[in-house]
């Protein structure tokens, strides 16, 4: 393994490349869908897709675009498809069918401005754009490879990933006999299976060979559990305005958590453990992982 320089990697500006990234991909989203007939469907998929939120998993595939040795250009409109995924999760995720929240990022829900109705069919629409975008829009880079993202990410959002976790969640909601195990299970699926496809998507379009799938594909999945835990316990100690969603929800809904299992404290050194093993993953890269390993110590620090 290939140490790091700790000090350079202290003078690593993480909050500037995230606004620099972050502006990047919100000009791009803007661009990415245009308001025609019938409106109100465009209008509900953009309300949510533009609602702001950290852009977390479109940097991602940037950053390790970027690291492999491609270009923003190559990676953005993948990018913008995981966005408009992870919008659709939200959006469904907070129908009164699933959790049944009013608030997300600060605003009222999709299914309180439009309605239940529109609700689903925007995530359907932003579902099945994003695959179009990715097919439509990536340039400079071979097909095979924009197959195989296609494949990736298809597989991340259905059965084997973010939906199966989705319905085991459902399945465990006010049950006493759900294991660590099991709850690993739902967020390694629900959450981590999109994070680690913006990891590896941004990986292959700047073709990275096999071993470099497979230490970055550790690091995200490592990084996405750390995100959960940390997610849980902001659920309980984080104000509704910090959060912009409804804080005490998993309580509320008798789900089991991580620090329902080990407490808040021992829930941030697991999470802290995740994030070194992470870091650990990207030793070999030197500098040119700082943005990834900047992003990993933020999963851990952030407050929403």
């Amino acid at each position: 393994m290939v140490a790091t320089n700790s000090q350079q990697y202290l003078e690593f500006d993480l909050k500037r490349y995230l606004a620099a990234q972050q502006a990047q991909v919100e000009a791009a989203l803007a661009r990415s869908i245009d308001v025609v007939y019938p409106e109100k469907i465009y209008e509900a998929m953009r309300y949510s897709l533009m609602a702001g939120g950290k852009r977390l998993r479109p940097i991602l595939c940037l950053a390790t675009c970027q690291l492999i040795g491609g270009t923003t250009a190559m990676a953005m409109s993948t990018a913008c498809a995981l966005e408009m995924i992870h919008t659709m999760s939200l959006i469904h995720d907070d129908l009164p069918a699933m959790d049944n929240d009013d608030f997300r990022r600060g605003k009222p829900t999709n299914h309180k401005v439009y309605g239940e109705d529109i609700a689903i069919l925007a995530g359907d629409g932003l579902l099945a754009y994003a695959f179009e975008f990715i097919a439509a829009q990536t340039q400079d880079v071979p097909a095979d490879r924009v197959l195989q993202v296609i494949a990736k990410l298809g597989r991340a959002v259905g059965a084997a990933g973010l939906v199966g976790g989705q319905v085991v969640d459902l399945e465990c909601e006010g049950r006493s006999d759900v294991t660590v195990d099991t709850l690993t299970y739902i967020h390694r699926h629900k959450t981590g299976a999109l994070l680690e496809a913006a990891v590896v998507c941004g990986a292959i379009l700047a073709g990275a060979n096999e071993g470099d799938r497979q230490r970055l594909s550790e690091y995200a999945q490592n990084i996405g559990l750390a995100f959960q835990i940390i997610d849980d316990v902001l659920d309980i100690t984080a104000t509704q305005e910090e959060l912009g969603k409804t804080a005490g929800k998993d309580l509320q809904a008798q789900k089991a958590t991580y620090p329902s299992f080990w407490g808040i404290e021992e829930s941030k050194r697991q999470a802290d453990q995740l994030v070194n093993e992470a870091k650990a993953n990207l030793a070999a890269y030197g500098e040119s992982a700082y943005p990834l390993m900047a992003l990993a110590d933020y999963i851990t620090a952030r407050k929403n």
